[in-house]
């Protein structure tokens, strides 16, 4: 076996493939693709197993294509949907393509050479097609009963299924078709809900052109619990730093449960077999840690989201865990915060709660027990009081003892920030926005 399928085995990535697989890759370089459904603005959590399969083949020296379906997405890809998919508007399809190409960049090379990626559009030849044409060309190669028989098709059989989601299947046949005359595309690879599209591809190319076409697929991934992978109780975690935040996606990772730590890093980082033979160990002694959690959430966050927003939300999730001291923390970081803890922001030195308009000095002069209030981590001044007395409340990580403590302009982080704690938990941030200049 090729030390790429050995790797991929290893890693959990292949759940079937079609025969001889491993001689076809062992005649060199192939041309291998996916293709992404544009059903949503941005890519998701799921993605990200095709994506790190194609990012494989591509480290081995192969050249991956990445076919977004502006044409398939018009119709629907009944795999592993229980009821017919809404149909989308071109236009929605379009701005979904858009923002799902912006994506695809941070995961695979597009740069010269003879493995760069290539990323396509299935609109270009399918809308195009005529459809006396089609019938004629391809749809004459599939029995109805093969295609009942396919996994797609017997799941929506009690529900019932529209012709439009049943003629899909030979859509994804066409494209393998098509790409194996245009770009000499060989291998199709995929989730496993998509094994009948991808055999009646190579299918296909094998009644039509007489070629040689494979098929790898690799698991559904679920949690140790039985739940589907990236899913949560606030709904999908998604790639794009607009609908699921840096921090949440990276505390996502810090929370994976222990049973599926190990999956995970060999199906979503690029850690070698030893290095994590060395974690999981460490792992197994102190699971306590979370290290290789810890692990996890860096190599992909930093993946996805880069290493700038790595290093900001690193150090977001240590000011709430660990306590880090935040005295040298950049406004950055503080604004990672504010889009996850309670914040409130005084505009203009008008608080959104409409206390009187104050100036600066009179700003710095006023007791910590009024910020606390203003944070709503408290409902009233006295409140405030009675938790300063028992040691519960901090400012900047720092314990507030005096009860006539007031804010003075060094506390202000980054000359912008007021970080308030109460107990262990419960935080809040007060920030000065003001387009007036600072007098400081």
């Amino acid at each position: 076996m090729s030390d790429l399928l050995k790797e991929l085995e290893w890693r959990g990535f292949v759940q079937d493939a079609t025969p001889r697989i491993d001689a076809h890759l062992a005649k060199g370089p192939v041309t291998l693709y996916c293709g992404f459904d544009l059903t949503a603005p941005s890519l998701q959590l799921g993605n990200l197993l095709p994506l790190m399969l194609l990012r494989h083949f591509q480290r081995h020296g192969h050249k991956p294509i990445v076919l977004m379906g502006g044409g398939t997405s018009l119709i629907g890809d009944p795999s592993g949907k229980r009821s017919e998919r809404p149909l989308l508007s071109k236009e929605q399809i379009k701005e979904h393509l858009q923002r799902q190409r912006d994506q695809m960049a941070r995961f695979l090379d597009f740069g010269p050479g003879a493995s760069a990626a290539l990323l396509l559009d299935n609109a270009k030849w399918l809308v195009e097609q005529r459809l006396t044409d089609f019938l004629r060309d391809v749809g004459k190669h599939f029995t109805v009963n093969v295609m009942l028989q396919k996994e797609s098709v017997q799941g929506r059989m009690e529900a019932g299924i529209s012709y439009t989601e049943f003629s899909y299947m030979l859509l994804q046949a066409f494209d393998f078709l098509h790409l194996f005359r245009t770009q000499h595309c060989t291998l199709q690879v995929g989730g496993s809900d998509q094994w009948g599209n991808i055999t009646a591809g190579a299918d296909l190319i094998r009644k039509v052109e007489s070629g040689e076409a494979h098929g790898l697929v690799a698991p559904l991934v679920t949690t140790a619990a039985g739940k589907k992978f990236g899913k949560t109780e606030e709904g999908a975690i998604w790639l794009d730093p607009a609908q699921t935040s840096p921090y949440k996606f990276y505390q996502f990772w810090m929370n994976v449960d222990d049973r599926d730590v190990d999956k995970y890093l060999k199906l979503f980082t690029l850690q070698t077999r030893h290095a994590l033979e060395e974690l999981m160990a460490k792992h197994i002694q102190q699971p306590s840690a979370r290290e290789a959690q810890r692990v996890l959430a860096q190599d992909v966050t930093r993946l996805v989201h880069g290493e700038v927003n790595l290093d900001r939300v690193v150090k977001a999730s240590r000011i709430l865990f660990e306590e880090l001291d935040i005295s040298s923390v950049d406004r950055f970081v503080l604004d990672t915060l504010a889009g996850e803890i309670p914040t409130t922001v005084l505009n203009n030195f008008e608080s959104v709660t409409n206390i009187p308009t104050v100036s600066l000095q009179e700003l710095w002069r006023k007791p910590v027990i009024h910020f606390v209030e203003l944070s709503g981590l408290v409902k009233s001044k006295s409140e405030a009081r009675r938790a300063i007395q028992q040691g519960g409340i901090y400012m900047n990580q720092q314990r507030v003892t005096d009860l006539e403590r007031t804010v003075t302009p060094s506390d202000w982080l980054a000359d912008r920030d007021l970080l308030l704690r109460k107990g262990k938990k419960d935080y809040a941030l007060v920030q000065l926005w003001s387009s007036q200049p600072s007098t400081r």
